[in-house]
């Protein structure tokens, strides 16, 4: 099967179904049974022209002057990858989009999506840069630039502190595919016995992390390894992995038997603290509103010691007959910390979604500090910097309810704090990890 036609359909399921390319694209691997080096290419397509739309449809949308259907578009797109961002040859980009476009949309769609790329193929990106941002203000030459909305990067520049020229550098970040971290679940796996799996090295942060090696000899995938098959072990961002680990350790007076994870799904961070909680003696509960991410939970938790707890249920009405020693909330958020992974959620995700998602995660905090005792810590944690998710959720929250103070995290986790902040606030062009927010809240009285 064509690499090409993968990646078109991939790119279909994403625009029209609502698919995500990191779910949909294995699967169409794996049942074409392509070489690896096909593969590579319609992975290569895939993943590129989703994270390089906004500067793809900017060129594009130069070139034509009428509305296009979502297969010419998508055709486009990967022909106009290929012209500006790969190393292959114009005539051969260009021909083969238009095989592809006669295939999947008729002969009149080639003869256009030929005529579009011809006109592509005239100028190199630096060349068509230059044209297309020639008038616009700094936001959108770096949305052009980067290929991220204008709002996200303004949302980023906020988020960080940053001026523009510091932005850049989480815009490019966020544009290199990440490596595939791993993780050894504590109870389950070692990190020895990972690492010799994997054929991978040791993480940058995490005790328990390993990254897969490149390396023709190791395995291809995380599915090739018999600790991911059999939930032992999982993928799961360094960030992620430390979120878990600062709620770990940071002190609590008193008892330490019972551990809640408010937002379980899809269960990676859960098993780590299952693990770790059996290691004190502790027990989890896990919640999850989704029935479907409900079981991945459960998968995750599988092998793990003790006897974590999974219960469908919106955290926001559990009730519990006794208080909780730590709670993590994981909230559900825009995810604008780890776009590098999900190169399709840039274009998902809009302004109007952050209030719907604020008083969400307002009610989540809420309900916390009603079910944690007292001299108990609370977790909140987001995949993404944004100001409303993060910072201004916390600051709400400690306004409202003088029984709770902010623990600094330079206390907790010196060697991975954020320099001048008591947050947690990860980025991706310097500690490599995705975007991940945390704060620890300490319950006084």
């Amino acid at each position: 099967m064509n690499p090409r036609l993968i990646a078109f359909d991939i790119l279909q399921a994403v625009h029209v179904n609502d698919a995500y390319a990191n779910l949909a694209l294995p699967s169409a691997l794996d049942a074409a049974k392509l070489s690896d080096r096909d593969a590579g290419l319609a992975t290569e397509l895939t993943y590129g022209s989703l994270r390089r739309q906004g500067s793809l449809d900017a060129v594009i949308d130069t070139c034509i002057d009428r509305e296009l259907d979502s297969k010419v578009r998508d055709v486009c797109r990967l022909g106009a990858y290929q012209l500006l961002f790969m190393r292959v040859p114009s005539h051969a980009a260009v021909s083969e989009s238009v095989d592809l476009a006669r295939h999947v949309a008729g002969v009149g769609a080639s003869k256009f999506v030929n005529a579009v790329l011809r006109r592509v193929s005239e100028h190199t990106w630096e060349e068509w840069l230059e044209l297309v941002t020639a008038d616009v203000d700094n936001a959108r030459r770096l949305a052009i630039t980067y290929s991220y909305p204008e709002w996200v990067v303004r949302a980023l520049a906020d988020a960080y502190g940053v001026d523009a020229e510091g932005v850049t550098e989480i815009l490019d970040a966020g544009n290199v595919p990440a490596e595939v971290t791993l993780v050894a679940r504590p109870g389950q796996c070692s990190r020895e016995e990972l690492l010799e799996q994997s054929h991978g090295e040791l993480g940058h942060m995490s005790p328990w992390s390993v990254v897969m090696s490149r390396s023709s000899d190791g395995p291809r995938r995380p599915g090739d390894i018999e600790l991911i098959r059999s939930g032992r072990a999982g993928v799961q961002d360094e960030g992620s992995q430390i979120v878990a680990q600062a709620l770990a350790t940071v002190k609590v007076e008193g008892p330490d038997q019972h551990w809640l994870d408010m937002c379980a799904g899809p269960g990676g961070k859960a098993a780590l603290l299952a693990g770790l909680a059996d290691e004190r003696g502790a027990d989890l509960v896990a919640l999850e509103p989704i029935a479907s991410r409900a079981r991945l939970v459960e998968h995750s938790l599988a092998n793990a010691p003790g006897d974590p707890e999974v219960i469908v249920t919106d955290a926001r009405d559990f009730t519990s007959e006794h208080a909780f020693d730590r709670i993590l909330i994981d909230a559900p958020c825009t995810g604008l910390g780890a776009l590098r992974r999900r190169p399709e959620a840039r274009w998902r995700k809009q302004p109007s979604d952050v209030p719907t998602l604020a008083k969400l995660q307002r009610e989540l905090l809420a309900h916390a500090s009603t079910l944690i005792r007292e001299g108990g810590v609370i977790g909140y944690a987001t995949c993404s910097p944004h100001r409303a998710e993060t910072d201004a959720i916390v600051e709400g929250f400690l306004r409202k309810n003088s029984d709770f103070e902010l623990i600094d995290i330079n206390s907790v986790l010196p060697d991975v704090a954020t320099p001048g902040s008591s947050y947690l606030r990860l980025r991706p062009d310097v500690q490599g990890t995705d975007g991940m927010f945390l704060a620890l809240l300490r319950r006084v009285r």
